[in-house]
């Protein structure tokens, strides 16, 4: 029996995903990191089993009415837990967040400065004081009546909805308009209408072709088609609606992703004529503080905005108070390196590496102690130059008297920790076990770790030819975000590395290679978006092995005598799945007083199809059986299918080995996705030229694994092709033929190009953040 003051957190026979009953006593009130390879288990023993434990606990003591109203994760699967603390966790959000959410409403700070405006703003004489609801663009007390909050309105034209006024109604002159019937029967009303629809478009009157194009008008008319042969139509009722309307409704409200893009061609968005942009009602436009707007001061850089509130605190007694607990707030996010977004920056455009320390800044001002912090890689996405500053605030939050247990794959943050959990030795089912828990220097005695090797061994930077190129690319004069009338040459069948701080301009700079630029024959962009958002999704559908395996399935005996096609091996489709899941696996259990629950489901057990499809086996295995294959053990199985073994072949070359074929989309994390996507161009085998851009490919990869991504890469360039990647892993940037060096800070005070070359050029360049840590990877 532990004491209840036992110092430590106590792990017994945990098996959550690859955990293979591990036991592990970690320590509390220190900084403690999880490291492994991709795949490995750490974050199945940190968020799944630890993180998990201490929610599912917390829950236990809650209300179990609100217990509803919580997202949970289920119990994980552990013997016993013991000295666990409250938890809370601070994860890559996978999710996208929506175009209403902002820095402000991230961070609260929003909440803050509308409490300002709204208690010691300056008003015009007379204007009654406004609550601070008036001052948000997402209530309906505060947001702009003709864009409803959004500040962009959504216009449309004549030439827009009429590309070819050559064109008659019914040959299709009215582009906006859907096909099919919905098409057919809109030309029908306006026959019926009494408009001529064969006379081309551009013969018909200018009144007519606006009320056609234009009109609010819904007028409901009797149809009479045109009958065809062997066919009986009935005359019925048909409503008119005007090509804006049709267009706008469906960019509003179609859940189709297809037709939104589709009717997105036919508009123009514009700044909102009535608010400027600014999304607000006038009269919370008309209060001000030191003279400004409330939109005025959420469009500064938090660094500008922190001097404005300054200024203003010589104010009233209200105005210092509230000055004050926004520059407090402010301090904590300027700290993390964050101080050039502004608060109206949309989520949608921050990184995932920004979007945490948004959320970690926040905690700090929480002021919580005795509370187990759990990050997952806090240093994605950042500048060697910015983990110095987080390594500060996590240091912080351990002084606070909390315990912060952290996925990292950054060695400085590994070298930093008090405490180090290598879980390993390999991926998948080679992995999950704890190979060191103790002292990070204990480490250096254990052989079977793959970590040890890049923590303690610095090898010699190997010396290689610098690859020339084959010709250049010119990009630019780019203005956008805080790019300024940018211009840079970058090199094609080389390998370029673009770096600088977070905030620099980086990906507003590559998102400008575009495949129309002159040089550029075809464009691969490998981006961290998720490769689908329901666990329909999954690894084998993505990369186009599902089909192969189907094919497979189908030319068997047994396949072939009950007469099944392709179709009945999906899970997707009726015929083949369980009915009783539909094709999910597990099925929703609705709990009185308890949130709905998933299990297993009870007829298919979570094999996904119905018994009479397992019936048919391919050498000995049933889809679900094949399904469930790691990468690497499906290589083995499908040898002789070649097919199948380049797409296997492609995700073991960029480390996805331990990955299983049927593994839902939602469980994979934005690096996974990201050399999924870059596996799905590998085993296309291009032999025209191709530029291959990629955003940060090493985030959440084990220095091992980043040797494996790099060798594809390099292997990419020997066969011709040309690659730019943004990176922030300085041993990838050492190893790179040409590098472009953003700067020399973030946001405003980035966006020039502050060094060009090879790596030993921009490591020696004055001004710039990256030189000092690019030459201590290459050993200068």
């Amino acid at each position: 029996m532990h004491s209840p003051h036992d110092s430590y957190v106590r792990v017994r026979g945990a098996q959550e995903h690859n955990l293979r009953g591990i036991d592990v006593d970690i320590p509390r009130d220190a900084l403690v990191v999880f490291t492994g390879v991709s795949g490995s288990g750490k974050s199945s023993l940190a968020f799944g089993t630890i993180y998990a434990e201490a929610q599912r606990r917390y829950f236990e003591s809650v209300a179990p009415y609100a217990r509803r109203l919580i997202h949970q994760v289920g119990a994980p699967k552990v013997g016993e837990i013991t000295g666990l603390p409250p938890a809370v966790s601070l994860e890559q959000r996978r999710s996208s967040p929506t175009s209403r959410s902002s820095v402000g409403t991230v961070t609260t700070l929003s909440n803050s400065l509308r409490m300002l405006f709204s208690r010691a703003g300056e008003y015009p004489d007379g204007a009654e004081r406004l609550d601070s609801d008036a001052f948000s663009s997402n209530t309906a007390a505060g947001a702009c009546p003709e864009c409803h909050g959004l500040g962009r309105v959504h216009r449309t034209s004549e030439e827009l909805l009429v590309p070819g006024p050559s064109l008659s109604i019914r040959e299709g002159a009215i582009a906006a308009w859907p096909g099919a019937w919905q098409g057919k029967n809109l030309r029908d009303v306006l026959d019926a209408l009494g408009y001529d629809v064969d006379l081309p478009w551009r013969e018909l009157e200018q009144e007519d072709r606006d009320w056609i194009l234009f009109t609010d008008e819904q007028p409901v008319v009797t149809v009479h088609p045109v009958r065809e042969a062997g066919r009986i139509q009935r005359p019925y009722q048909g409503t008119y609606m005007s090509a804006r309307r049709y267009v706008l409704h469906t960019f509003a409200d179609s859940k189709s992703q297809t037709l939104r893009t589709k009717a997105e061609r036919f508009l123009t968005s514009e700044p909102c004529p009535s608010c400027g942009g600014s999304r607000l009602r006038p009269e919370a436009l008309a209060v001000t503080f030191e003279g400004r707007t409330i939109a005025e001061l959420a469009a500064l850089a938090l660094t500008a905005l922190a001097e404005v509130l300054e200024s203003g605190a010589n104010g009233s007694e209200t105005a210092r108070v509230l000055s004050a607990d926004l520059l407090a707030r402010i301090g904590t996010v300027t700290e993390l390196g964050l101080g050039y977004l502004s608060l109206d920056r949309t989520a949608p455009t921050l990184s995932s590496g920004e979007l945490q320390r948004l959320r970690l800044a926040t905690q700090l001002r929480s002021g919580l102690f005795g509370v187990v912090y759990v990050l997952d890689e806090p240093s994605a996405g950042l500048h060697p130059a910015d983990t110095e500053a987080l390594l500060v605030v996590l240091e912080r939050l351990k002084a606070a008297g909390n315990s912060v247990f952290v996925g990292e794959h950054h060695l400085d943050v590994v070298r930093s920790a008090d405490w180090l959990v290598d879980v390993g030795p390999h991926a998948g089912e080679h992995g999950g076990l704890v190979l060191h828990s103790g002292p990070v220097a204990q480490l250096a005695a254990v052989e079977e770790s793959a970590t040890r090797r890049f923590l303690f061994e610095r090898l010699p930077v190997a010396h290689r030819t610098v690859r020339e190129p084959s010709e250049w690319l010119r990009i630019g004069p780019v203005t956008r975000h805080n790019l300024r009338g940018l211009e840079v040459r970058l090199p094609l069948g080389v390998l370029t590395a673009v770096t600088g701080v977070s905030g620099s301009g980086k990906s507003t700079l590559v998102g400008e290679i575009t495949p129309e630029l002159p040089g550029v024959t075809r464009l691969v962009t490998v981006d961290q978006k998720p490769i689908g958002r329901t666990p329909r999704s999954n690894l084998a559908t993505y990369t186009g092995l599902f089909d192969v395996v189907r094919k497979l399935f189908t030319a068997t005996e047994e396949a072939r005598a009950r007469g099944y096609k392709a179709g009945r091996f999906s899970f997707n489709v009726a015929g083949g799945r369980c009915e009783t899941c539909q094709g999910e696996g597990f099925v929703s259990v609705e709990l009185l007083f308890l949130p709905s629950t998933y299990a297993p489901c009870p007829d298919c057990h979570g094999a996904r199809y119905n018994p009479e499809t397992l019936g048919v086996r391919y050498l000995g295995l049933s889809i679900a059986e094949v399904l469930d294959l790691t990468v690497e053990a499906a290589a083995d199985f499908f040898d002789g299918v070649p097919a199948a073994v380049r797409s296997l072949r492609a995700l073991l070359d960029v480390g996805l080995g331990y990955l299983r074929l049927g593994q839902p989309a939602t469980e994979l994390s934005g690096g996974e996705a990201q050399r999924i996507k870059l596996a799905s161009e590998l085993q296309r085998l291009r032999r025209d030229h191709t530029l291959y851009v990629l955003d940060e490919p090493t985030t959440g990869l084990h220095p091992a694994d980043v040797e494996v991504l790099m060798r594809q890469l390099n292997g990419l360039v020997d066969a011709g092709h040309s690659v730019v990647l943004v990176e922030h892993d300085m041993d990838v940037v050492a190893g790179a033929d040409w590098v472009v060096d953003l700067g020399p800070g973030g946001g405003d005070e980035g966006g020039r190009i502050v060094a060009a070359g090879t790596p030993p050029d921009v490591a020696s360049a004055a001004g710039s953040r990256t030189a000092p840590y690019l030459a201590r990877s290459l050993g200068l």
